[in-house]
């Protein structure tokens, strides 16, 4: 551009001035980060007087929007099935227990899909009604998969790093990389445990409270957290429903989250044998002749880098034409660069 405001272009080039040229690093350059990379701006979580790391207040001091707003899904719809399914009580056939107990613990065994048949819809309305909260109550359970559950398994990632390190020392900086990096498999391991311990103490219970041996236990808390919902064990006490209402929604969540992991670290491994395999894989004219963007005969860093995401799958021909787009929007003057006197232009109203 004419103007002489500072440039501050998505990639820089510098020759590496600091260290000494020798005759296998002359001509070469060094890549300085982007100031927009992640890591750049990365405000750290400070280190407290017992080592332990302090929650930031923007991830850990306060629930996530979208955990709110799940939260609140999940308690209109329950306390909606409550009373419903409570006005309706009489309308309802099996083994029967407390009035509202049995609404709510209706409500979970249909919105989980668990079904199993210990209390069932005895009219036309009851079986509407039914019908409409499984369906909606599907949905929800998607949401909370999709939105709150992977919230709370974020959360718990530093106390798993912090575990698996615990007799190294590993400051704020290595454990926020460390997840960073095997992010997937650290949320299935957490999940896994989780789910590992409501099978322990779904069995014990059941044999404790509902008097059922070992194997019948088991047999009752596999058919449950997989939905499948025999019927012919179950929760028919008092307090054994009082205890499925928070077990069963916990088990089948967190069955369904294990299984979207798992899809999760498929896909991961997927992607780094195509990049694996583009990184390795020998550059050829045809290679450099796709990655000149600008058609000038030359192929520099930042066109490179972009041919190999493209190559790697990370972005497509779509994503550069918007990004090149919003470039050419902004760049008023059409000088092929960027400044602060541009972004005014390009923000300032046209007039009429």
């Amino acid at each position: 551009m004419a103007s002489n405001d500072a440039r501050e272009p998505l990639v820089r080039q510098l020759p590496d001035l600091a260290a000494p040229k020798t005759n296998g690093q002359v001509g070469r350059r060094r890549v300085l980060r982007s100031r927009s990379a992640p890591l750049a701006n990365l405000d750290l979580p400070e280190k407290t007087d017992i080592g332990s790391i302090q929650r930031s207040e923007s991830i850990f001091g306060k629930l996530h929007p979208s955990f709110l707003k799940v939260a609140i899904y999940l308690v209109g719809y329950l306390s909606i099935g409550l009373v419903i399914f409570y006005l309706v009580r009489h309308q309802i056939a099996g083994k029967k227990t407390v009035g509202f107990l049995d609404a709510l613990y209706f409500t979970i065994v249909t919105m989980t899909t668990v079904g199993y048949g210990d209390l069932v819809p005895n009219s036309d309305l009851t079986k509407l009604l039914a019908c409409a909260f499984v369906f909606t109550g599907m949905a929800l359970v998607g949401l909370i998969l999709s939105k709150a559950a992977d919230y709370l398994v974020e959360k718990q990632e530093v106390l798993l790093v912090k575990a698996l390190h615990r007799k190294d020392k590993v400051g704020p900086t290595d454990i926020l990389k460390e997840i960073e990096v095997n992010k997937t498999i650290y949320k299935f391991f957490v999940v896994l445990s989780l789910l590992l311990a409501l099978i322990v103490t779904g069995t014990i219970f059941l044999v404790a409270v509902e008097k059922l041996d070992i194997i019948d236990a088991f047999y009752c808390v596999c058919s449950t957290i997989t939905t499948l919902g025999y019927g012919d064990k179950s929760f028919s006490s008092e307090g054994g429903r009082v205890f499925a209402v928070f077990w069963i929604l916990m088990g089948t969540i967190c069955l369904g989250q294990l299984f979207l992991y798992i899809a999760e670290l498929n896909t991961e491994k997927r992607q780094k044998e195509i990049s694996k395999m583009v990184l390795t894989r020998r550059t050829t004219n045809a290679d450099l002749e796709a990655a000149d963007l600008d058609d000038d005969g030359n192929v520099g860093v930042a066109e490179f880098i972009i041919y190999k995401l493209k190559e790697m799958g990370k972005i497509t021909q779509e994503d550069i034409s918007l990004v090149m787009q919003e470039f050419e929007e902004l760049d008023v003057d059409q000088s092929g660069t960027l400044s602060p006197s541009d972004i005014a232009l390009a923000q300032s109203p046209r007039p009429s």
